[in-house]
């Protein structure tokens, strides 16, 4: 007999009776856990807290500022990083911090009402749910999650929770109109047209997911974020004063602070095989702490919906004879199938992608000589 089955079997029942609960991790807490369910628990490597603190790249977008430093500074950020903070973005204070309330008031809320809005069906616009990988990691995170899907076009408001409805209305609007505009200034940092990259279509939908990181009784065992890099080809992330985002910069993990007023960009897998490796995707992970609650709303950007199964590659512009493609073409469906199938913390589709045309040059090589 497999005593490995016997684990799987084990675990498979223990996340099933946790999810059955519809309550995610907050849940546990108003239970009163005082240890970790298992499936929670991490490798010891995995978790280790001893970093450094990072002077990730701050751009002022304000209006006056010369374009061209503007454009110089995000290329330098692109490349060395794939990050870096704005401010002076043009989304008001008053959005920001309405829509961090209404993702509290959301998660703090009933469990009663909360759990109604717990599913785990992708075609769902809106669901709340603890772990977007949670049937197929090797360990969960410790966070809860509700998601709005805006991959078909706009949602109307009613379908919102009530909670949050009028903070998620006005905070997804400033979020198209950032995305607009760092969309014009990406494009020129790579040295092309201003609508390069909104002609692409890659970045036109969205996707909203606002996390929840309740206190944790033994964070020193998990994770409140599993390293990973995002499948998009742009995230804009709003987080609160609490604190945990680090990133992987040269091999190392580094705490990234939260900037009073500020909004986190970060390129996604999609434009770093798009570029060619010109800009690059960040891993980056959240810790989970045994005190205090931390909140984030990550947008994503991907495809229009009538692109989703348009092939990416790498383009033209970011070849040459001295820089061959490094990835096949995919298109982002492909992409968001492997990403939930393998989990947070696998093995990156880019370097699937790298195997893949290494591969076929490789056959090519022997077939020719």
């Amino acid at each position: 007999m497999d005593p490995s089955g016997d684990d799987d079997s084990q675990r498979a029942r223990q996340v099933k009776e946790f999810d059955d609960t519809k309550s995610g991790v907050k849940g546990l807490m108003d239970r009163g856990a005082t240890t970790i369910p298992k499936f929670f628990i991490h490798p010891p490597e995995s978790v280790n807290r001893k970093v450094a603190v990072a002077e990730v790249p701050v751009i002022d977008l304000r209006e006056g500022r010369r374009r061209e430093e503007v454009v110089r500074e995000i290329g330098e950020a692109c490349e060395k990083w794939g990050l870096f903070q704005m401010v002076n973005h043009g989304v008001p204070n008053g959005v920001m911090e309405r829509m961090l309330e209404g993702i509290r008031e959301f998660h703090e809320q009933a469990r009663e009402e909360k759990m109604k809005w717990y599913s785990r069906d992708p075609s769902q616009k809106v669901r709340f749910y603890c772990n977007g990988d949670l049937l197929v990691s090797k360990a969960a995170s410790w966070r809860d999650s509700i998601a709005f899907e805006y991959q078909h076009g706009p949602l109307n408001p009613q379908a919102y929770p009530p909670t949050c409805r009028e903070a998620v209305s006005e905070y997804i609007k400033q979020m198209t109109e950032l995305r607009d505009k760092i969309s014009e200034l990406l494009s020129e940092a790579l040295g092309l047209s201003s609508d390069y990259l909104a002609g692409l279509e890659c970045m036109k939908s969205e996707t909203l997911v606002c996390h929840y990181y309740p206190p944790c009784p033994q964070p020193e065992l998990t994770l409140g974020t599993t390293k990973h890099s995002d499948p998009s080809a742009l995230t804009i992330l709003l987080q609160d004063n609490t604190g945990g985002l680090q990133v992987l910069h040269q091999n190392q993990w580094l705490h990234v602070p939260p900037l009073p007023g500020a909004l986190l960009a970060n390129i996604g897998d999609l434009l770093q095989l798009i570029t060619n490796d010109k800009i690059k995707s960040v891993e980056h992970r959240v810790l989970a702490r045994s005190n205090g609650k931390r909140v984030s709303a990550a947008c994503f950007f991907y495809p229009s919906a009538k692109h989703r199964l348009t092939p990416y590659g790498p383009a033209k512009e970011f070849q040459s004879e001295d820089n061959p493609p490094k990835y096949r073409p995919t298109h982002i469906n492909e992409y968001l199938s492997y990403y939930i199938l393998k989990g947070l913390d696998g093995v990156s589709l880019r370097k699937v992608l790298q195997q893949s045309i290494k591969l076929e040059t490789d056959g090519f090589t022997t077939r020719n000589s």
